[in-house]
């Protein structure tokens, strides 16, 4: 069986697990690693567990514990040529990966890892290199989209294959125009390579999501310009204009930021 757990979602650090009965890995790794082994530990999860991280991007709340954590750990980290020379660069990321343990993916190209058959795909976003992932195991497809400013015809393609699906739903339009963050800030964010609005979301999951589809989760919710309350009101409202029901035709909820989820069994 297929498990999944959200160790964190925001911009504060980002981090998911996906796990079968004998094999477990990563994806993203921007929370502390203190907080990744505590978290781990209370679902009785070790780290040693881990087989492998995913990175979508190189931005720091992606990848900050990644050094520490491939290093200390031997664990090897699967990224873009263009990402793993981001996290070389990022001085937030103070331990690199070591360089035995740089495994280098190439979008659109299927990569079998151990239980799980892997497909990196292009996301838009002001970082080069950006991939989402569609992981099949298990009998199960389960995708997942974080940081993203547009929403391309490989995501739409992508979201109708889920029957699982992690997507972003990081701003309110209104409470970002009406806050506090300069506007250069405001422009880069509502922009085509900046993030997804509630919105945003809530129509590519209505337009392109199958019968196939159980669940999804929104993820990286904005603390300043969102709220979790508000992001399920604004796609349960947009969804019900196309005649979806949350909780009857699939199941949403929100990824707390700071705070790990439930262990979810996905079957």
């Amino acid at each position: 069986m297929l498990k999944f757990l959200s160790l964190g979602s925001g911009s504060s650090g980002n981090c998911y697990l996906l796990q079968t009965a004998n094999d477990a890995m990563l994806i993203d790794s921007g929370v502390g690693i203190r907080s990744i082994k505590k978290y781990l530990h209370d679902y009785g999860i070790s780290v040693n567990d881990i087989k492998r991280v995913l990175i979508t991007h190189d931005h720091a709340d992606h990848i900050k514990s990644v050094g520490v954590l491939s290093g200390e750990y031997n664990i090897p980290v699967y990224a873009t040529h263009e990402v793993h020379g981001g996290i070389e660069r990022n001085y937030c990321v103070p331990k690199k990966v070591p360089a035995d343990n740089r495994r280098y993916i190439d979008k659109d190209t299927p990569v079998r890892l151990g239980d799980f058959l892997v497909t990196p795909f292009g996301v838009p976003h002001d970082s080069a290199g950006n991939v989402g992932y569609r992981i099949e195991a298990e009998g199960v497809v389960f995708c997942l989209m974080t940081d993203v400013g547009h929403v391309t015809e490989d995501m739409q393609r992508y979201i109708g294959e889920a029957n699982y699906l992690v997507l972003e739903s990081n701003y309110d339009k209104e409470m970002l125009q009406n806050g506090t963050y300069p506007q250069h800030l405001k422009v880069r964010i509502d922009g085509p390579m900046g993030h997804l609005s509630n919105h945003d979301c809530a129509e590519a999951i209505a337009n392109y999501a199958t019968s196939a589809l159980r669940h999804v989760w929104l993820c990286h919710l904005s603390e300043e310009n969102n709220h979790p309350v508000l992001a399920l009101k604004t796609v349960e409202q947009i969804l019900r204009s196309y005649g979806i029901i949350m909780g009857k035709d699939f199941q949403v909820e929100d990824l707390k930021r700071k705070t790990p989820s439930k262990l979810y069994e996905l079957v």
